[in-house]
């Protein structure tokens, strides 16, 4: 057990000096929120709304439903973050107050048989894509085609740089989760690039 835990932290993903310096000024600003300055808060918001709207988006496939999933995250983030033991968790429990508020909005729309067709397809305008799509394109449209447990993971651990621990942690799952859902996407997406269907 406990050589697996120590090829595991030699497997971890070093961080870069960008990713340092944006850890210390989250840091920075979490610890001043939490003492009441009001220009780190809105620093804070500033840094970080986009990317929990990301997140809630890739969760929920709808600009307007990510938007207020994002907005529910940041008042329970408000009244949460006195509380907050190590700032240097910030991201990983913002993104997972996310993640939990996108559930209950999908909680919402089972319940709600109505909305059910609009949470479960994505909004695709085909005739804004080209004819023939770049590669960036290619790759945003088949990680549109993944399921939600595996769009929020390769996002957040390709695009938002996470490690996998804390990728569970944002997605509220273990860590063998979420290793399974990069795997899954990944041999997914390689099929869909390659022509082939999942």
């Amino acid at each position: 057990m406990q050589a697996r835990a120590q090829a595991h932290r030699r497997r971890r993903r070093p961080i870069t000096q960008r990713q340092s310096a944006s850890l210390l000024v989250d840091e920075f600003l979490v610890a001043s929120a939490q003492s009441g300055d009001r220009a780190a808060w809105n620093q804070l918001a500033q840094k970080w709304e986009a990317k929990l709207v990301s997140h809630a988006y890739r969760l929920l496939g709808d600009k307007e439903a990510a938007r207020d999933a994002a907005q529910s995250a940041w008042g329970e983030i408000v009244r949460g973050l006195t509380g907050l033991q190590d700032a240097r968790v910030f991201p990983a429990w913002a993104y997972r107050i996310t993640s939990r508020c996108c559930a209950k909005q999908i909680d919402r729309a089972v319940r709600d048989r109505a909305l059910k067709s609009d949470f479960a397809a994505e909004p695709r305008d085909v005739a804004s894509e080209p004819d023939a799509p770049s590669q960036l394109a290619r790759l945003q449209a088949a990680i549109r085609q993944l399921p939600a447990g595996e769009r929020a993971a390769i996002a957040l651990y390709h695009f938002e740089e996470m490690r996998v621990a804390e990728v569970g942690v944002a997605l509220d799952v273990p860590v063998g989760t979420v290793k399974t859902r990069l795997m899954n996407a990944r041999r997914k997406l390689r099929a869909i690039l390659e022509g082939e269907q999942p």
